[in-house]
């Protein structure tokens, strides 16, 4: 019997998430050479996968999420340790895939997986070097406004004639980056001037303009606002742990931490990078968060 697409999603519908959860985990191995190598100034392509060491990586060691508990964290060919956090990158670029497979529509999910694996970049360079390349964010925003062109459902947009649909996602996608990447400006500027130090930096206002390209303006201003109340409540439970554990965690990155420097605690004064903050807030606006806060803007402007 042939089955449309459709039919066969109704007939089997843990099939389409399963694949995406497999995709994903599978885009996170590769999202974690990007993280290790764009700050380094390395290419992403070549040479393939290899150990620390030098060594080249064999395929069947390289197994999104499962080599690592295969291997117990141990390469196979020298015997070093590796971090837990690539099969953690992998599992959770595979999770959000998941989401959005569930969530969306195929056009939606597949654009919210390609920004997602953005935020997520963006988020593990930011945590190692205290800095997102402009570069990656600046055509994160353009990408994201040139597939809102292409695809309306991107920003809810309708319309009689499918033309003005696209313009009008297109414009949702212009706005939210031109608000975003100002809104986090003038926070930037006045908190200098406050501080009278660099509170920001630049990448942070790109980042932001990037996120409004594909959340549109109300989704920068969560990410904003709703990224401090989750980085707000981490740093707490850092702080506490930190309290507790009597250890401290590096702030700047390790490289560097020069000899016989220790990690500062987080405290005030202490830098702490703003690019996950601001990530987490897209992301859980992206994935359902646009639901209640749409809702609490509109009820806002009515009262005006």
């Amino acid at each position: 019997m042939n089955y449309d697409l459709a039919a066969f999603a109704a007939e089997f519908p843990w099939f389409f998430p399963a694949v995406a959860a497999c995709f994903g985990a599978i885009v996170g191995s590769f999202l974690n050479v990007v993280i290790y190598r764009v700050p380094a100034g390395k290419s992403i392509v070549h040479p393939g996968s290899h150990c620390a060491c030098g060594k080249p990586i064999a395929w069947f060691d390289n197994l999104p999420v499962l080599s690592w508990f295969l291997l117990r964290g141990k390469a196979r060919c020298c015997g070093s340790s590796y971090s837990f956090r690539y099969a953690f990158i992998e599992l959770l670029t595979g999770a959000l895939f998941l989401v959005c497979a569930v969530l969306f529509p195929p056009a939606k999910a597949l654009i919210g997986m390609l920004f997602l694996s953005g935020l997520i970049c963006a988020t593990f360079i930011d945590l190692d070097h205290m800095i997102i390349p402009e570069a990656f964010t600046t055509w994160l925003g353009i990408l994201g406004v040139m597939l809102s062109l292409c695809f309306p459902v991107l920003h809810g947009a309708s319309a009689d004639l499918p033309l003005v649909a696209h313009l009008r996602s297109g414009l949702a996608s212009l706005l939210g980056l031109l608000i975003g990447s100002g809104l986090i400006l003038w926070i930037a500027v006045t908190a200098e001037a406050l501080l009278r130090k660099e509170a920001m930096g630049f990448a942070d206002v790109t980042f932001l303009g990037a996120i409004g390209s594909f959340c549109g303006w109300r989704g920068a201003v969560f990410a904003v606002f709703g990224g401090a109340i989750l980085g707000t409540l981490w740093i707490s439970l850092a702080m506490l742990w930190q309290k507790l554990s009597g250890k401290s965690a590096p702030i700047a990155p390790r490289a560097e931490l020069s000899e016989g420097q220790t990690a500062e605690k987080l405290a005030l004064g202490v830098q702490v990078p703003f690019g996950p903050m601001l990530a987490a807030g897209g992301a859980v606006y992206f994935l359902g968060g646009y639901h209640w806060f749409d809702a609490y803007i509109a009820s806002l402007v009515g009262l005006f």
